[in-house]
């Protein structure tokens, strides 16, 4: 039984309130109990968890390791910023998929630069909340495509 990570990154906590023309008006907490849900009907194990500090996903990354089989990262602004969390990620060894519920490309330049993706296997951005069960599924199919 796969067991996965969703780790969410700043301002994340305010998803329903915050810009919601930009990134809907779903909560996390509705993210989650939709993650919980279709992990659930895939037999799989799942962790959710959310801090607004760059030390504290690092942190949960680097604990990931020996206990996840992958890594579903929305890190946010991070995503754009950090060193950080791309090194972790390969340090960790774990396998990783970017997420973004807005797509990032056709938003401000400096958004288009993500220095995670240097880091995943993959990158799912634009679909909103369905972006979280869509990387589920796209996790599963590369661990399956790994064994």
């Amino acid at each position: 039984m796969a067991a996965l990570l969703i780790l969410n990154g700043p301002n994340l906590n305010l998803l329903g309130t915050r810009q919601p023309e930009v990134y809907g008006t779903t909560t996390l907490a509705d993210i989650e109990r939709a993650c919980r849900d279709h992990a659930q009907s895939r037999g799989i194990t799942l962790d959710f968890a959310q801090s607004n500090h760059e030390g504290a996903l690092i942190d949960a990354i680097h604990a990931a390791r020996g206990t996840f089989d992958g890594i579903i990262l929305n890190a946010g602004a991070y995503t754009h910023t950090s060193v950080a969390l791309m090194d972790a990620i390969f340090s960790a060894e774990i396998p990783t998929i970017e997420l973004h519920l807005s797509n990032v490309h056709a938003r401000e330049p400096f958004r288009h630069q993500s220095y995670i993706a240097k880091a995943a296997v993959g990158i799912i951005c634009g679909f909103g909340a369905r972006g979280y069960t869509l990387a589920i599924d796209a996790m599963l199919g590369h661990l399956e495509a790994r064994a």
